[in-house]
C-alpha cells in the first residue's frame, strides 16, 4: 500500500519534506479490529508536534494521520459491530485501558495507557489502517467524507474545549487563532448558544474577515482588547503571546480554555509579560484540554450532522502531505486541510 512515513523528527524550518513515501505490506486486522481503505485523512497541526517533537513517536517509522474517514475493508476474529463496506471514521483516541479511574469515570482521554492514532501507532496516512472496532465510530449518514474528517478532531476538541469552557447562553466567548477547530467552534455556539458573542482574535487580516464572515461579532489582532470583556476564551494557538492576550480579556472569574497539544518555544518570553493583579487574580481560571473521549466524538458528529455544521475543507492529493503540512505550518488557507487518498469517498458517507 502506498504511505507517507515519517522516520524521525525534525525541524520543519530546515527540512520542508519531512514524510517519505513509501510502499508499504496492506496491514491486517487481528482479533477485534477492523481493515479500513481510506478515503481522506485530515491534516491536523498535532502532526505538526509530532514531527517537530513536541509530542514525538515512541518509535519509528510511522504513518501519520489521525481524522480518518473510510470504508470497512475486513473484519478481524471476533469482530461484529462493522460488516465490510460500511463508513467509520478513526480520531486521535485509538485506544484507552477500559479498567482505571479515569476510564471508569468516562474520562478516558485521561488513561495513563491512552493510545493515540498516528503516533503510537500508524495512522491514515496511507491506503488502509487497522483500528480496534471499538474505537471506530460510525457516521451520520449523507455527509461528504472530506467534511467527515476534521470533525474528528478539530470539531471533536473544539466541543470538548466548549464543554470545558462552561460558556452559558448570553455569555461572551472569545477565540484566539482561526483555524481548522475555531471554524467548527463559531458555528456550534451559534448553533448552541444564540444569544452569545463571540470575538475571535487572529494575527492574520484573512482569518479575521473568515471570522466574521461564519457570524463572530467582532475580529482583531492577537493582541488587540476586545470590546467587552469575556467571560470565557478558548486558545487554539500553539503559541504563548495568545494565552497572556486572553488572560487580559478575562473578566473576572473568566475560564480560559487552552486547546493545544503542545506549545512552541519561539515566544515563550511572553510569559514573562504576565502581571498577576491584572492577568490571573479574581478567580481567572485556565484549563487545558487533553485528547478526546469517543462520546465528544460522536456527540459532536452528531450535532453537526442535525445543526448543518460543515468545516471549509481545502483538499491534496496523498503525495503532496508534505505541501499540506507547509501550508498549515505557515498558516495559509483558511479552514481545515484534508488528504484524498481513496478513490471513493467523493459522495456521502
Amino acid at each position: 500500500m502506498k504511505a507517507m512515513v515519517l522516520t524521525s523528527c525534525c525541524d520543519m524550518a530546515h527540512t520542508p519534506e519531512p514524510l517519505r513515501p513509501m510502499e508499504l505490506p496492506q496491514p491486517v486486522p487481528g482479533p477485534g479490529e477492523l481493515l479500513v481503505r481510506v478515503e481522506v485523512c485530515g491534516v491536523c497541526h498535532t502532526e505538526l508536534d509530532e514531527i517537530e517533537g513536541r509530542t514525538p513517536p515512541p518509535r519509528f517509522p510511522v504513518i501519520p494521520g489521525h481524522q480518518v474517514v473510510g470504508r470497512v475493508a475486513a473484519t478481524g476474529p471476533g469482530a461484529h459491530l462493522f460488516a465490510p463496506g460500511d463508513a467509520v471514521g478513526i480520531a486521535w483516541i485509538f485506544q484507552a485501558c477500559g479498567s482505571c479511574d479515569f476510564c471508569r469515570s468516562g474520562r478516558e482521554n485521561l488513561c495513563p495507557a491512552f493510545v493515540a492514532t498516528g503516533r503510537d501507532v500508524n495512522g491514515g496516512y496511507a491506503e488502509y489502517v487497522t483500528v480496534p472496532e471499538a474505537f471506530a465510530h460510525a457516521l451520520p449518514p449523507g455527509l461528504k467524507a472530506a467534511a467527515v474528517a476534521p470533525m474528528l478532531c478539530a470539531g471533536a476538541i473544539g466541543y470538548r474545549s466548549l464543554q470545558l469552557s462552561g460558556l452559558m447562553d448570553g455569555q461572551d466567548l472569545g477565540l484566539t487563532g482561526f483555524g481548522a477547530s475555531a471554524h467548527l467552534v463559531l458555528p456550534m455556539v451559534r448553533h448552541r448558544f444564540p444569544a452569545s458573542r463571540v470575538f475571535v482574535f487572529a494575527r492574520s487580516a484573512a482569518q479575521r474577515a473568515f471570522a466574521l464572515e461564519l457570524g463572530a461579532s467582532w475580529a482583531g489582532p492577537t493582541e488587540a482588547e476586545a470590546p467587552v470583556q469575556l467571560h470565557a476564551v478558548i486558545d487554539t494557538t500553539p503559541a504563548w503571546t495568545p494565552v497572556v492576550e486572553a488572560l487580559k480579556n478575562l473578566q473576572p472569574g473568566g475560564r480560559l480554555v487552552i486547546n493545544a497539544i503542545g506549545k512552541q518555544e519561539a515566544d515563550k518570553a511572553a510569559l514573562l509579560g504576565l502581571d498577576y493583579p491584572r492577568d490571573l487574580w479574581r478567580e481567572k481560571q485556565i484549563r487545558s484540554v487533553a485528547n478526546v473521549t469517543r462520546a465528544d466524538v460522536r456527540e459532536f458528529l452528531a450535532l453537526a450532522a442535525a445543526a448543518g455544521i460543515r468545516p471549509e475543507v481545502k483538499e491534496f492529493p496523498l503525495a503532496e502531505a508534505n505541501r499540506a503540512l507547509q501550508e498549515l505550518r505557515r498558516g495559509q488557507g483558511r479552514g481545515a486541510k484534508v488528504l484524498r487518498i481513496g478513490a471513493q469517498g467523493r459522495g456521502s458517507c
